[in-house]
This record gives C-alpha cells, structure tokens and sequence, in this order.
C-alpha cells in the first residue's frame, strides 16, 4: 500500500475534550434566575453535560440586569446551595461556584460587594446595541474599588467590529477579555466569528467561557469538542482559566 494510501486511512488524531481549558467561568445555570436552567433538572443535565466534556470546574455566572434579571446574594446563594445539594447524589463529582455577570447599564453602580469570580474578577456585560457611554468611567472605578475587570464576550459587541481600536484601548486599560467558545464556532453570525478571530490573532483573550444557556448551546458545544473542531480552533490558545481559578 503506497504511504499516502496508508495515512489516508491512519486514525486521525482528535483532542476530543475540554479538559485543557478545565474551568468554565461564564455560565447560566443555576435554576430559575435568568434565561439560563429553568428548573434544577435542567441545571444537573448541564453540569453532567459540562463533566462529561472534561470540566473539572464550573463557575455560574447568573444575569444581574435590573430592568429583567433583578438578582443579588438573596437569590443567587440559596440556587447554589440547591444545586451543591442535589449533586451529593450524583455519580460524578465537579466542583461548582457562583459570581455573577452584571450589566453596564445606567443603573449599575460601583460598590464593594460585588458578585466576584475569584480573587476579586468581576465580570460585566454591555447591551449589543451600543456601547455603555461611561464604560471607561465604570472600569476605572471599579479597578479603584481593587476588583479585576473581566468583560465577557467582546467579539459580540456589534459597535465594536467596525472600531477595533476600541478593543485595544479596553486592553490598555487593564480590562480582561473572556471568549464565547461558540463564537469561534460561527454560532452568533460571521461578523462575531471575524471579530473573536481578530482578538485571537492579536492575544488580546485572557479567558474562554461557555456561556452556556441551554440545551442548544450545550448540544452545539458537544459535538464540536467530541469531533475535535473546537481543539483546532483554539484549543493551543493560552487562557489563563486555571491560572487565575484553578
């Protein structure tokens, strides 16, 4: 059999798990907070989902949006514990935490209890539609205030795409960049996959989550570690996930 015949049919070699990101630090799934799980069967599935892909670590990150998602401690604590309870009688074992993602909007204010990843990361979001106007206001003052700034999923903010200095200014001032690992995949549109390829590229991600929301985002994220896409994509990547959480 000629060589080229011989590797045609060779296994291929396929990194088919998540286990070299380890930790996800973006998600919504703790049970009827926000859009994310619904009900606490929801959030098992997930987890088991999220364990079986090679997570050994998960970290929800529940909306805390005035105007839609109004949580705080007195909601967010007692869905952990709910879901720290029912694991105990699970087959598997993960270790779990909760922050939150807090949106930038005109009714967010800078205080010092914050929902915080470890060591102080607090993670925050911005409307797609436009930019917060006293974004670099907010950063500043909360890097005062000692917490880390963490924005999630740059490449989807729209108004940044045609703009991508912006980017590099957030950079310059400190702000950490976390991916949305459906993003490289295409899943929110082409302009959204150029612009997470553009932050690649130019090594301005500290950080990778799975934001992951429901059945769909968990399905889609399956398939494209088990075949070895995902690995491909940014799988070589350095991310800092268990650097800074592990």
């Amino acid at each position: 059999m000629p060589l080229n015949m011989f590797n045609f049919f060779k296994k291929r070699n396929v990194v088919s798990d998540l286990s070299w990101l380890g930790i996800d630090i973006h998600s919504h799934i703790l049970p009827g907070i926000d859009d994310g799980a619904k009900e606490l069967s929801q959030s098992l599935f997930y987890i088991k989902g999220m364990y079986d892909l090679g997570f050994h670590k998960l970290l929800f990150t529940p909306h805390i949006f005035t105007d839609l998602y109004p949580n705080s401690s007195e909601t967010i604590v007692p869905a952990l514990q709910m879901v720290t309870d029912a694991l105990k009688n699970q087959d598997f074992e993960i270790e779990i935490g909760a922050a939150a993602e807090y949106m930038t909007d005109n009714s967010f204010l800078v205080q010092d209890d914050h929902l915080c990843l470890p060591n102080n990361h607090i993670l925050i979001e911005m409307s797609y539609l436009s930019e917060t106007p006293n974004i670099e206001e907010l950063i500043f003052n909360l890097q005062v205030k000692g917490y880390r700034v963490v924005l999630a999923h740059p490449e989807r903010y729209n108004f940044y795409h045609k703009d991508l200095k912006r980017y590099s200014r957030l950079k310059e001032m400190g702000c950490l960049f976390q991916l949305n690992l459906l993003s490289v995949l295409g899943y929110y549109g082409k302009e959204v996959k150029l612009a997470s390829e553009h932050l690649l590229k130019n090594n301005m991600y500290d950080l990778a989550g799975s934001d992951l929301h429901h059945e769909k985002h968990l399905s889609i994220l399956t398939e494209n570690v088990i075949n070895g896409r995902l690995f491909n994509h940014i799988g070589k990547y350095e991310f800092k996930n268990k650097q800074l959480f592990g």
